[in-house]
């Protein structure tokens, strides 16, 4: 299951002065993962807000599989019927979420007709890409340097990956962090005592999808006491459940069953090198369960600043996943509790441009 993995719902209404903002995303329901759910809270947060939220995602066009990732449907020739949707809706703002065939389309359809947009890195495709291929990482960056330059600002969600992509040549980087549901993720959440049962304790838990670029096995290969979970589903994880049958695998979870999953953990172990923020990082913290991860962009980022213990970061995964336990969740709660999706959704607004549609 993918970060965020909760089903996403839009309810923006309009109100009296709000803008109109297009979000023009190639993820979008029915995928599960942390830009849709990033995207589908901040379009609730919007409409809370009084503005009128559209997104065109690849559900309205013919689609096709993704190569390598068949569960991901992409759209095919969206040009025509974009440029119709983008007419009847008549954005304020447009926004364009990914980089792929829709959001390629959408910025052919803004450059042609002299529209400002923005744009968001929010996904390490290049080091995806050399990790399925083995090509260089170097020439997709080239190549997603020239797409968001062209737009009005580029979207980040830590400072860590910020400073990399200015690095990198990437123009107008602004700051976007994310944001934690602390109502549907918390420590006393139903379900808890249910969630693993049978397993002997600690219980190291990861949440996620289950695919390459998460670097799963890092954590699966460890050498932990007690007993390894993996909450999700992925291209990867009949492999896994084949080559590590003494871990358990759930499955996708959904709400509070999803919730229940990080509070009966012991420690999430987030063994991703390339997210670019992590989601599931501060749904564990708000479940009251510490983090263990690599000194990456993402954890580097969500837990700087902590008043407490609340996980660990180490280059040696065993002594992060060890050195975590024993944290106190009041911390981990607390610490969760900085993170508004009000706040993201606001500096979200601070960051558009006029469209001049």
């Amino acid at each position: 299951m993918p970060d965020g993995m909760m089903e996403p719902l839009i309810q923006a209404q309009p109100g009296i002065g709000g803008r109109r903002i297009l979000l023009v995303s190639d993820a979008w329901v029915p995928q599960v993962n942390g830009v849709v759910r990033t995207l589908a809270t901040l379009a609730r947060e919007l409409g809370a807000m009084g503005h009128v939220v559209e997104v065109i995602g690849p559900e309205r066009f013919r689609t096709l599989p993704c190569p390598t990732y068949p569960d991901i449907r992409l759209a095919l020739r969206p040009g025509r019927g974009l440029a119709r949707a983008v007419a009847d809706f008549a954005p304020g703002h447009v926004h364009i979420a990914t980089e792929g065939p829709l959001g390629m389309a959408m910025a052919r359809l803004a450059r042609r007709r002299g529209w400002r947009f923005t744009t968001c890195f929010a996904t390490r495709f290049p080091d995806y890409i050399a990790a399925r291929t083995g090509l260089p990482a170097g020439w997709f960056y080239a190549w997603l340097r020239r797409f968001h330059n062209r737009g009005d600002g580029t979207l980040v969600a830590t400072m860590s990956l910020g400073s990399e992509l200015a690095g990198r040549g990437f123009r107008e980087v602004r700051p976007w962090t994310r944001g934690v549901d602390l109502a549907a993720f918390h420590p006393q959440v139903a379900g808890v005592a249910d969630a693993y049962p049978g397993l002997a304790r600690p219980i190291f838990a990861y949440v996620g999808r289950v695919a390459v670029e998460k670097n799963i096995e890092a954590f699966l290969r460890l050498d932990l006491p007690g007993s390894k979970v993996v909450v999700g589903d992925g291209p990867q994880r009949a492999a896994l459940e084949r080559a590590f049958p003494a871990v358990r695998f759930t499955g996708a979870r959904f709400g509070a069953a999803l919730a229940a999953s990080y509070a009966a953990a012991d420690v999430f172990v987030f063994p991703s090198r390339t997210d670019t923020f992590g989601l599931v990082l501060l749904e564990a913290l708000a479940c009251g369960t510490p983090v263990a991860a690599y000194p990456v962009t993402g954890p580097v980022d969500v837990l700087a600043g902590a008043a407490g213990h609340v996980g660990m970061m180490d280059t040696d995964l065993r002594r992060a996943a060890l050195g975590a336990l024993g944290a106190d969740p009041a911390v981990c709660r607390a610490h969760a509790e900085r993170f508004s999706w009000r706040a993201c959704a606001e500096l979200f607004l601070r960051h558009l441009v006029p469209a001049g549609i």
